[in-house]
């Protein structure tokens, strides 16, 4: 029987090497545009990525998302699929706005109406793709397969256009409608925020918690205490929720019997001969009982 030779396998692995490797090999070969040759003219797969802003460099957000969103056409190129892959710029909103304040030392709208709003617009454009160099660099270390050649940015009009040809297709289909919406608003700004928008005034604050009791329905000196860290939503409270396996306690205290769970009894009896604990339930037990709301409403 011939024998083999095998070369032996390496004790240590240089990760980033391999990594660099796959990636020499993909751009000698072009691999992605043969993956696209190869299923010209089939029919295609079309995939919408939201662009990510072209005024920050690429943090764990877009890591993260970019590999889930390069899963999906590469599954479909595999499947025979034409999927092109555009990549985009978002070059619209307060990033971009942000930036260019800061550069110019601006602060607000009325700052920059004194300007000139057409000398800002065009100072935001200028800088709209100061990071491409480095996403490009990124994006590809990612392993993700984008076409950048082929790269749009919102800001360009024939894109700007197609918005407005989408709104008024869903004008006409009667699926545009006017109603109100909670979110946060920047004053200084004048419009609204982004959660992710948000985050960059982000800081921590200590809120309020506090505990209320609600009277059992029918028995009023039998009461549920209840702690919360969004007392302003009480008045809308519709119910109470315990938890099903957790273990409760109805204590004695003077007239009144409490109901609460039993490992929170210290932080509300430092001296335990200001209770009598009558009896010990699971949360489970109190699955529709009811109770009296504190407002009326």
């Amino acid at each position: 029987m011939k024998s083999e030779s095998f070369s032996p396998v390496r004790s240590s692995v240089n990760f980033p090497s391999i990594e660099e490797e796959v990636l020499s090999f993909w751009k000698e070969n072009g691999t992605f545009k043969a993956s696209l040759d190869a299923t010209a003219g089939n029919d295609a797969f079309v995939f919408y990525d939201g662009p990510p802003f072209a005024t920050g460099l690429p943090h764990y957000g877009h890591l993260l998302a970019g590999t889930i969103k390069d899963i999906i056409p590469r599954y479909w190129t595999m499947r025979g699929k034409n999927v092109g892959r555009r990549f985009g710029w978002d070059c619209h909103g307060l990033p971009v706005e942000n930036e260019m304040e800061k550069e110019w030392k601006l602060s607000g709208k009325r700052q920059i109406e004194r300007l000139g709003v057409h000398l800002f617009n065009e100072a935001c454009r200028s800088i709209v793709l100061r990071y491409t160099a480095q996403w490009e660099k990124i994006v590809d270390r990612m392993g993700r397969w984008v076409d950048f050649v082929n790269q749009y940015r919102t800001m360009d009009p024939p894109y700007m256009e197609s918005i407005w040809w989408v709104f008024k297709r869903i004008w006409e289909k009667k699926l545009i409608y006017q109603g109100f919406r909670v979110q946060p608003y920047c004053p200084r700004c004048a419009t609204p925020l982004s959660n992710f928008e948000m985050n960059e005034g982000y800081r921590e604050v200590t809120g309020p918690s506090i505990t209320m009791s609600f009277p059992i329905a029918g028995d009023e000196k039998t009461r549920m205490l209840v702690w919360t860290t969004t007392p302003w939503t009480l008045p809308s409270n519709v119910a109470l929720a315990v938890g099903p396996d957790i273990r409760y306690v109805k204590v004695q205290d003077g007239d009144v019997v409490y109901i609460l769970a039993k490992d929170r009894l210290g932080a509300y009896y430092k001296n335990p001969a200001e209770m009598t604990i009558l009896d010990e339930v699971p949360g489970s037990a109190f699955a529709g009982l009811r109770y009296v709301p504190l407002f009326d409403f």
